[in-house]
Order: C-alpha cells, then structure tokens, then sequence
C-alpha cells in the first residue's frame, strides 16, 4: 500500500490537517483536495451523505496523495467495513462509550487474527494495491469518538485499547454531556478540563489525540497542547462564511 499525507505526517511527528465534507458532492470533495490538508473525512453521520455518494467523493478525492477518511452513523460494523472496502483508508467512529465499544469498533477494521473483518476489498485493492490484504490492518487508521460522560470516565480505559490508533475528541456532544450548549472552539473550564484528561489519556498510551475545531487560532492551540490531528471547520461552514 502506498503511503498518504497523513501516514506520512504521523511517522515524521508532525501535526496533521483535517477536512471535512457534509455536502454530497464529489465536486466540493474534488475542491477540497486541491488544499494543503492531510486529509479529508466523509461524514455519513451527521453530514448529508449516504454511501453511494460516499463512493463517488472518495474517487474524487483519490487523484491527489491525501489521506481518505469517513465518519460512519454509529459503531456498526456493517458500514464501516464497507466504507474501507471502498477505498476509505480510516474510519472515525462516534459515541464510543467503553472500552467494549472500542474494541468492536478496532476489531471491524482488522482482517483475522486482528479483528473480524470480512474479505472483499472491492474498490480497496484497486486504488490501493493488489498486497491491500496483507497491508491493511497496519495501515487503517482507527479514531474512536469520545463525546459522552460516561465515555470520559472511561477514557483510560478506551485509550489503552488493543490496535487503535486514536481518541476523535467531539466538542458538541461533550459539551452538552457537560450541561452546556453545542459548539465547538470551548473554553468553559469544565470542557477544558475534559479535553485535557482525554489528551493525557492519549499521551500516557502512545495513540493519536485529534479534535475538531473551528478557528485556526484554535487549531494551533491545539497542536501546542500536543494533539497531532485536527479538523478546521466544515465545508457548509466555509459556504456559511
């Protein structure tokens, strides 16, 4: 398999660049690829896409070297293996809750003895190379969400599971876990403090810290803190603006 942008990133200790596509449109996708990110995640969970638009962005999206991601609806198995058979080459999964959770969620991106994928990269194996079978579970990237209260008690726990690659923080869901409004960019000290025992947890297992963001002022106070990934903005946000 060859190397992405965010492969890349990631083994040189460098900071990687998130995009992010609600809009069902291989043409915006197509547009974003064009900009200095490292990646670019497709959300089928609260974006408005469904899988056979999913399809046709991931196509858009693979004449340039960056790195193919896609948010799934929730933790089941069925979509995300599919979604890697398409060419997808990482999944970020939400509400992840326990250390149970995580691990069918790692499990679904890994062919046996890793996981309990099914074999059939369809699309995968064409843009990927014919040696995708046996490349894969090295090279998947796996970003479980936590967003809830009871996953950030669990957080430790989540953190340390077998095979993943990273914590996705969502500030919306936490926030509102908190009691507050949704929103991203947080300062309260109650979210901060949240965000920081997330980071730490990460930190103390070796595995990726990302968050989604929506200022570049607060991406680089990210990326000071020590997280190595994360998200500017939305695309109907960039329309919005």
């Amino acid at each position: 398999m060859k190397q992405t942008k965010l492969h890349a990133c990631w083994e040189d200790n460098k900071k990687g660049l998130n995009a992010w596509c609600s809009i069902p449109s291989s043409v915006t996708a197509e547009i974003l690829s064009g900009f200095d990110f490292e990646s670019i995640t497709i959300d089928l969970q609260h974006g408005l896409i469904d899988y056979q638009v999913a399809l046709t962005m991931l196509q858009a999206i693979s004449s340039t070297n960056i790195t193919p991601l896609a948010r799934v609806p929730w933790n089941e198995p069925g979509i995300i293996m599919k979604l890697l058979d398409a060419g997808a080459l990482g999944i970020i999964c939400p509400m992840i809750n326990n250390a149970e959770d995580a691990k069918s969620f790692v499990e679904a991106t890994k062919y046996v003895p890793d996981g309990y994928r099914s074999s059939g990269p369809t699309r995968a194996m064409l843009v990927h190379g014919n040696n995708y079978h046996n490349e894969a579970n090295k090279h998947i990237i796996s970003l479980a969400m936590v967003e809830t209260l009871e996953a950030l008690e669990n957080v430790e726990k989540i953190a340390a599971t077998k095979g993943l690659t990273g914590i996705y923080i969502g500030p919306s869901d936490l926030s509102v876990s908190l009691g507050l409004n949704p929103g991203l960019d947080r300062k309260e000290p109650e979210v901060v403090k949240a965000i920081s025992r997330i980071l730490n947890a990460c930190k103390d297992n070796n595995i990726v810290a990302g968050i989604h963001c929506l200022s570049p002022d607060y991406i680089k106070k990210a990326y000071d803190d020590g997280f190595s990934f994360a998200t500017l903005g939305t695309d109907i946000r960039f329309f919005s603006q």
